[in-house]
Protein backbone atom coordinates (compact mmCIF):
# COMPACT_ATOMS: atom_id res chain seq x y z
CA UNK A 1 0.00 0.00 0.00
CA UNK A 2 0.91 3.23 -0.05
CA UNK A 3 1.38 6.00 2.18
CA UNK A 4 1.95 9.97 2.26
CA UNK A 5 4.66 11.35 4.18
CA UNK A 6 2.19 11.82 7.08
CA UNK A 7 1.74 8.13 7.38
CA UNK A 8 -1.72 8.00 5.67
CA UNK A 9 -2.91 5.52 3.37
CA UNK A 10 -4.11 7.01 0.33
CA UNK A 11 -6.17 5.20 -2.68
CA UNK A 12 -3.54 6.13 -5.69
CA UNK A 13 -5.94 4.49 -8.82
CA UNK A 14 -8.67 5.66 -10.81
CA UNK A 15 -11.48 4.12 -13.18
CA UNK A 16 -8.80 4.69 -15.88
CA UNK A 17 -6.81 1.04 -14.64
CA UNK A 18 -9.55 -1.36 -15.20
CA UNK A 19 -7.93 -4.14 -16.62
CA UNK A 20 -5.25 -3.96 -14.64
CA UNK A 21 -3.28 -6.16 -11.34
CA UNK A 22 -4.03 -3.83 -8.10
CA UNK A 23 -3.66 -4.10 -4.54
CA UNK A 24 -6.31 -2.76 -2.09
CA UNK A 25 -7.77 -2.51 1.18
CA UNK A 26 -10.87 -1.34 2.41
CA UNK A 27 -12.62 -0.69 5.52
CA UNK A 28 -14.78 -3.84 7.18
CA UNK A 29 -17.36 -1.94 9.00
CA UNK A 30 -17.31 1.82 10.02
CA UNK A 31 -14.43 3.78 8.76
CA UNK A 32 -12.64 5.50 11.87
CA UNK A 33 -10.36 4.83 15.17
CA UNK A 34 -10.20 1.02 15.60
CA UNK A 35 -11.72 -0.37 12.17
CA UNK A 36 -10.59 -3.40 10.92
CA UNK A 37 -9.31 -3.93 7.14
CA UNK A 38 -8.96 -6.26 4.53
CA UNK A 39 -6.64 -6.34 1.23
CA UNK A 40 -7.61 -7.56 -1.97
CA UNK A 41 -4.92 -7.84 -4.61
CA UNK A 42 -6.38 -9.10 -8.24
CA UNK A 43 -7.62 -7.47 -11.55
CA UNK A 44 -9.61 -4.44 -11.10
CA UNK A 45 -12.48 -5.02 -13.08
CA UNK A 46 -14.74 -2.52 -12.80
CA UNK A 47 -15.45 1.15 -11.43
CA UNK A 48 -19.14 2.25 -11.75
CA UNK A 49 -21.72 3.51 -9.99
CA UNK A 50 -19.49 4.17 -6.81
CA UNK A 51 -18.57 0.03 -6.38
CA UNK A 52 -14.77 -1.13 -7.48
CA UNK A 53 -14.71 -4.87 -8.40
CA UNK A 54 -11.30 -6.59 -8.31
CA UNK A 55 -11.56 -10.09 -9.71
CA UNK A 56 -9.07 -12.30 -7.92
CA UNK A 57 -6.83 -15.28 -9.10
CA UNK A 58 -8.96 -17.73 -7.88
CA UNK A 59 -12.02 -16.09 -10.20
CA UNK A 60 -13.76 -14.49 -6.83
CA UNK A 61 -15.22 -11.14 -7.60
CA UNK A 62 -15.26 -8.74 -4.60
CA UNK A 63 -17.36 -5.58 -4.94
CA UNK A 64 -16.25 -2.82 -2.45
CA UNK A 65 -18.16 0.69 -2.19
CA UNK A 66 -16.02 2.97 -3.17
CA UNK A 67 -16.55 4.76 0.26
CA UNK A 68 -14.91 1.48 2.19
CA UNK A 69 -11.73 2.10 -0.11
CA UNK A 70 -8.58 3.34 2.16
CA UNK A 71 -5.82 2.35 0.33
CA UNK A 72 -5.43 1.07 -3.49
CA UNK A 73 -2.51 1.14 -6.11
CA UNK A 74 -1.44 -0.72 -9.32
CA UNK A 75 1.01 -3.39 -8.81
CA UNK A 76 3.30 -5.11 -11.48
CA UNK A 77 2.16 -8.29 -12.97
CA UNK A 78 2.60 -11.36 -11.12
CA UNK A 79 6.16 -12.70 -10.78
CA UNK A 80 7.08 -15.92 -13.05
CA UNK A 81 6.41 -19.14 -11.35
CA UNK A 82 9.43 -20.39 -10.49
CA UNK A 83 8.14 -24.42 -10.41
CA UNK A 84 7.31 -25.49 -13.32
CA UNK A 85 8.40 -25.50 -17.22
CA UNK A 86 7.16 -21.79 -18.58
CA UNK A 87 4.53 -21.17 -20.27
CA UNK A 88 2.40 -18.68 -21.04
CA UNK A 89 -1.59 -18.86 -21.01
CA UNK A 90 -1.89 -18.80 -24.64
CA UNK A 91 -0.27 -21.37 -25.39
CA UNK A 92 -1.37 -24.31 -22.49
CA UNK A 93 -4.82 -23.14 -23.77
CA UNK A 94 -4.36 -24.04 -26.60
CA UNK A 95 -2.70 -27.22 -25.64
CA UNK A 96 -5.28 -27.83 -23.49
CA UNK A 97 -7.82 -27.51 -26.00
CA UNK A 98 -6.51 -30.18 -28.46
CA UNK A 99 -6.07 -32.63 -26.05
CA UNK A 100 -9.89 -32.95 -25.31
CA UNK A 101 -11.81 -31.81 -28.59
CA UNK A 102 -15.35 -31.52 -29.48
CA UNK A 103 -17.69 -32.95 -32.21
CA UNK A 104 -17.97 -30.19 -33.39
CA UNK A 105 -16.51 -26.45 -33.42
CA UNK A 106 -17.81 -23.33 -34.46
CA UNK A 107 -15.86 -20.07 -34.46
CA UNK A 108 -17.59 -16.96 -33.24
CA UNK A 109 -14.88 -13.91 -34.24
CA UNK A 110 -11.53 -15.24 -31.85
CA UNK A 111 -13.86 -17.35 -29.94
CA UNK A 112 -14.74 -21.04 -30.54
CA UNK A 113 -17.79 -22.50 -30.11
CA UNK A 114 -17.53 -26.39 -29.10
CA UNK A 115 -20.12 -29.58 -28.91
CA UNK A 116 -19.97 -32.88 -28.03
CA UNK A 117 -23.57 -33.93 -27.29
CA UNK A 118 -22.89 -33.16 -23.52
CA UNK A 119 -20.28 -35.35 -22.83
CA UNK A 120 -17.86 -32.82 -20.43
CA UNK A 121 -18.05 -29.03 -19.69
CA UNK A 122 -14.84 -28.95 -21.17
CA UNK A 123 -16.15 -30.52 -24.81
CA UNK A 124 -19.79 -28.44 -24.67
CA UNK A 125 -18.28 -24.97 -23.78
CA UNK A 126 -16.59 -21.96 -25.57
CA UNK A 127 -13.19 -21.07 -25.50
CA UNK A 128 -13.06 -17.48 -25.83
CA UNK A 129 -9.39 -16.77 -26.75
CA UNK A 130 -9.77 -13.00 -27.79
CA UNK A 131 -12.38 -11.20 -29.22
CA UNK A 132 -16.04 -12.19 -30.29
CA UNK A 133 -16.10 -9.56 -33.07
CA UNK A 134 -19.14 -7.63 -32.16
CA UNK A 135 -20.61 -6.47 -28.70
CA UNK A 136 -20.40 -9.13 -25.47
CA UNK A 137 -24.26 -9.00 -25.02
CA UNK A 138 -24.63 -9.99 -28.62
CA UNK A 139 -22.21 -12.16 -28.92
CA UNK A 140 -23.42 -14.01 -25.53
CA UNK A 141 -26.93 -14.18 -27.58
CA UNK A 142 -25.13 -16.09 -30.15
CA UNK A 143 -23.70 -18.60 -27.87
CA UNK A 144 -27.00 -18.96 -26.19
CA UNK A 145 -28.74 -19.83 -29.76
CA UNK A 146 -26.21 -22.28 -30.75
CA UNK A 147 -25.78 -24.33 -27.67
CA UNK A 148 -29.75 -24.12 -27.78
CA UNK A 149 -30.48 -25.14 -31.44
CA UNK A 150 -28.56 -28.63 -29.75
CA UNK A 151 -30.51 -29.14 -26.36
CA UNK A 152 -27.36 -28.17 -24.49
CA UNK A 153 -26.92 -25.50 -21.83
CA UNK A 154 -24.56 -22.68 -22.70
CA UNK A 155 -21.11 -22.79 -20.78
CA UNK A 156 -18.21 -20.17 -21.61
CA UNK A 157 -14.71 -21.76 -20.40
CA UNK A 158 -12.88 -18.65 -18.66
CA UNK A 159 -8.99 -18.33 -17.13
CA UNK A 160 -7.92 -16.41 -13.93
CA UNK A 161 -4.57 -16.16 -12.49
CA UNK A 162 -1.98 -15.49 -15.29
CA UNK A 163 -1.11 -12.68 -17.74
CA UNK A 164 -2.86 -12.81 -19.92
CA UNK A 165 -6.19 -14.19 -17.92
CA UNK A 166 -9.56 -13.42 -18.30
CA UNK A 167 -10.14 -11.75 -15.30
CA UNK A 168 -12.01 -8.71 -16.58
CA UNK A 169 -14.38 -11.34 -19.39
CA UNK A 170 -15.59 -13.21 -15.69
CA UNK A 171 -16.73 -10.12 -14.36
CA UNK A 172 -18.67 -9.11 -17.81
CA UNK A 173 -20.16 -12.68 -17.58
CA UNK A 174 -21.46 -11.97 -14.01
CA UNK A 175 -22.82 -8.43 -14.67
CA UNK A 176 -24.68 -10.44 -17.63
CA UNK A 177 -26.32 -13.04 -15.07
CA UNK A 178 -24.09 -15.75 -15.97
CA UNK A 179 -22.81 -18.06 -12.85
CA UNK A 180 -20.01 -19.40 -12.24
CA UNK A 181 -20.37 -23.64 -11.55
CA UNK A 182 -16.70 -24.79 -11.42
CA UNK A 183 -13.22 -23.62 -11.06
CA UNK A 184 -10.24 -26.03 -11.62
CA UNK A 185 -6.73 -25.92 -11.45
CA UNK A 186 -3.76 -26.46 -14.49
CA UNK A 187 -1.17 -27.30 -13.24
CA UNK A 188 2.43 -28.17 -14.77
CA UNK A 189 5.37 -30.03 -13.99
CA UNK A 190 8.54 -31.01 -15.46
CA UNK A 191 7.99 -34.67 -17.10
CA UNK A 192 11.06 -36.51 -16.51
CA UNK A 193 10.39 -36.51 -12.65
CA UNK A 194 7.51 -38.08 -13.11
CA UNK A 195 8.56 -41.06 -15.49
CA UNK A 196 11.76 -41.26 -12.85
CA UNK A 197 9.60 -41.89 -10.39
CA UNK A 198 10.83 -45.39 -8.23
CA UNK A 199 7.61 -46.84 -8.46
CA UNK A 200 6.82 -50.54 -10.33
CA UNK A 201 5.01 -49.94 -13.54
CA UNK A 202 4.93 -53.74 -14.89
CA UNK A 203 1.05 -54.24 -14.64
CA UNK A 204 0.20 -50.70 -16.55
CA UNK A 205 -1.04 -51.81 -19.84
CA UNK A 206 -0.33 -49.13 -22.55
CA UNK A 207 -3.27 -48.83 -25.77
CA UNK A 208 -4.04 -46.64 -28.35
CA UNK A 209 -7.69 -46.80 -27.89
CA UNK A 210 -9.99 -47.65 -24.89
CA UNK A 211 -11.35 -50.64 -24.98
CA UNK A 212 -14.49 -51.79 -22.88
CA UNK A 213 -12.97 -52.37 -20.05
CA UNK A 214 -11.10 -48.76 -19.57
CA UNK A 215 -14.57 -47.54 -20.51
CA UNK A 216 -15.53 -49.38 -17.41
CA UNK A 217 -13.68 -47.45 -14.94
CA UNK A 218 -14.11 -44.33 -16.40
CA UNK A 219 -16.71 -42.68 -14.75
CA UNK A 220 -18.09 -39.52 -16.75
CA UNK A 221 -21.14 -41.48 -18.49
CA UNK A 222 -23.40 -44.54 -18.36
CA UNK A 223 -23.62 -45.83 -21.94
CA UNK A 224 -20.33 -44.69 -24.52
CA UNK A 225 -22.09 -42.45 -27.44
CA UNK A 226 -19.60 -42.39 -30.67
CA UNK A 227 -19.02 -38.48 -28.93
CA UNK A 228 -17.48 -40.29 -25.98
CA UNK A 229 -15.08 -42.16 -27.72
CA UNK A 230 -14.84 -39.33 -30.49
CA UNK A 231 -13.35 -36.92 -27.47
CA UNK A 232 -11.29 -39.88 -25.68
CA UNK A 233 -9.91 -40.16 -29.03
CA UNK A 234 -9.00 -36.55 -29.84
CA UNK A 235 -5.56 -35.24 -30.03
CA UNK A 236 -1.75 -35.84 -31.57
CA UNK A 237 -0.39 -38.61 -29.99
CA UNK A 238 -2.90 -40.49 -27.39
CA UNK A 239 -2.28 -43.27 -25.07
CA UNK A 240 -3.96 -45.24 -22.72
CA UNK A 241 -3.01 -46.78 -19.65
CA UNK A 242 -4.91 -49.97 -17.09
CA UNK A 243 -3.60 -51.70 -14.30
CA UNK A 244 -5.85 -55.28 -14.48
CA UNK A 245 -8.34 -55.89 -11.76
CA UNK A 246 -9.44 -58.75 -9.45
CA UNK A 247 -13.07 -59.04 -10.46
CA UNK A 248 -15.12 -61.26 -12.60
CA UNK A 249 -15.86 -58.40 -14.08
CA UNK A 250 -12.71 -57.41 -15.56
CA UNK A 251 -12.66 -53.66 -14.85
CA UNK A 252 -9.46 -52.32 -14.17
CA UNK A 253 -8.38 -51.51 -10.83
CA UNK A 254 -6.81 -48.42 -12.14
CA UNK A 255 -6.67 -46.34 -15.84
CA UNK A 256 -5.16 -43.20 -17.24
CA UNK A 257 -4.93 -40.92 -20.29
CA UNK A 258 -2.02 -38.82 -21.68
CA UNK A 259 -1.93 -36.49 -25.02
CA UNK A 260 1.59 -36.23 -26.28
CA UNK A 261 1.72 -32.80 -27.88
CA UNK A 262 5.10 -31.17 -28.81
CA UNK A 263 6.90 -30.64 -25.44
CA UNK A 264 3.40 -30.92 -23.52
CA UNK A 265 1.90 -34.04 -21.99
CA UNK A 266 -1.30 -33.89 -20.80
CA UNK A 267 -2.69 -36.19 -18.44
CA UNK A 268 -6.48 -36.93 -18.22
CA UNK A 269 -8.87 -39.40 -16.56
CA UNK A 270 -6.47 -40.85 -13.97
CA UNK A 271 -8.76 -43.13 -12.12
CA UNK A 272 -8.72 -45.88 -9.16
CA UNK A 273 -11.30 -47.99 -7.56
CA UNK A 274 -12.39 -47.27 -4.56
CA UNK A 275 -11.30 -50.91 -3.09
CA UNK A 276 -7.63 -50.42 -4.59
CA UNK A 277 -6.83 -47.29 -3.71
CA UNK A 278 -3.79 -46.59 -1.33
CA UNK A 279 -1.69 -49.23 -3.29
CA UNK A 280 0.23 -46.44 -5.26
CA UNK A 281 -1.50 -47.21 -8.27
CA UNK A 282 -2.48 -43.90 -9.97
CA UNK A 283 1.50 -43.37 -9.65
CA UNK A 284 2.52 -45.88 -11.33
CA UNK A 285 -0.16 -44.87 -14.10
CA UNK A 286 1.43 -41.64 -14.39
CA UNK A 287 4.62 -43.12 -14.21
CA UNK A 288 4.21 -45.74 -17.30
CA UNK A 289 2.54 -42.84 -19.12
CA UNK A 290 5.24 -40.59 -18.58
CA UNK A 291 8.15 -42.62 -19.76
CA UNK A 292 6.30 -42.94 -22.82
CA UNK A 293 5.48 -39.48 -23.48
CA UNK A 294 9.52 -38.83 -22.70
CA UNK A 295 10.41 -41.72 -25.49
CA UNK A 296 8.49 -39.72 -27.91
CA UNK A 297 10.20 -36.32 -27.25
CA UNK A 298 7.90 -34.57 -24.59
CA UNK A 299 9.93 -32.52 -21.60
CA UNK A 300 6.91 -30.83 -19.63
CA UNK A 301 3.37 -31.64 -18.10
CA UNK A 302 -0.13 -30.47 -17.51
CA UNK A 303 -2.87 -31.49 -15.53
CA UNK A 304 -5.98 -30.22 -14.65
CA UNK A 305 -7.62 -31.00 -11.02
CA UNK A 306 -11.12 -29.37 -9.72
CA UNK A 307 -10.21 -27.16 -6.55
CA UNK A 308 -12.75 -29.02 -4.55
CA UNK A 309 -10.23 -32.63 -5.20
CA UNK A 310 -8.41 -32.47 -2.22
CA UNK A 311 -6.83 -36.08 -2.62
CA UNK A 312 -5.84 -35.72 -6.05
CA UNK A 313 -4.70 -32.34 -5.69
CA UNK A 314 -1.95 -33.70 -2.73
CA UNK A 315 -0.98 -36.88 -5.13
CA UNK A 316 0.28 -33.92 -7.83
CA UNK A 317 1.49 -31.80 -5.13
CA UNK A 318 4.21 -34.79 -4.56
CA UNK A 319 4.79 -35.18 -7.87
CA UNK A 320 6.06 -31.34 -8.55
CA UNK A 321 3.02 -30.24 -9.85
CA UNK A 322 2.14 -26.37 -9.42
CA UNK A 323 -0.64 -24.39 -10.43
CA UNK A 324 -0.37 -22.07 -13.26
CA UNK A 325 -3.77 -20.34 -13.20
CA UNK A 326 -7.25 -21.62 -12.94
CA UNK A 327 -10.23 -21.93 -15.23
CA UNK A 328 -13.93 -21.70 -14.59
CA UNK A 329 -17.12 -22.90 -16.41
CA UNK A 330 -19.58 -19.95 -16.38
CA UNK A 331 -23.55 -20.62 -17.30
CA UNK A 332 -26.24 -18.89 -18.87
CA UNK A 333 -28.90 -18.16 -16.43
Amino acid sequence: MEFTMGGRLEVRMTPADVGKRVSVRRAVGPVGEGAKFTDTLGVLTSWDDGVVSVTTRSGEIVRIAESALVAGKVVPPAPARRRGPAASFAELALATARAWQPVESEPLGEWRLRAAGGFTRRANSVLPLGDPGMPLGEALGRVGRWYGERGLPAYIQTATGAEGTQERLCADLEEHGWRREVTAEVRVAALAPIGDLDVDVSAVRLSRRPDEAWLSRYQRFETPGPEVLKVLGSGPSVWFASVPGDDAAGVPAAIGRCVVDGRWTGFMAVEVGPEHRRRGLATAVMAALARTALDEGASAAWLQVEADNGGARALYDGMGFATHHRYHHFRSA
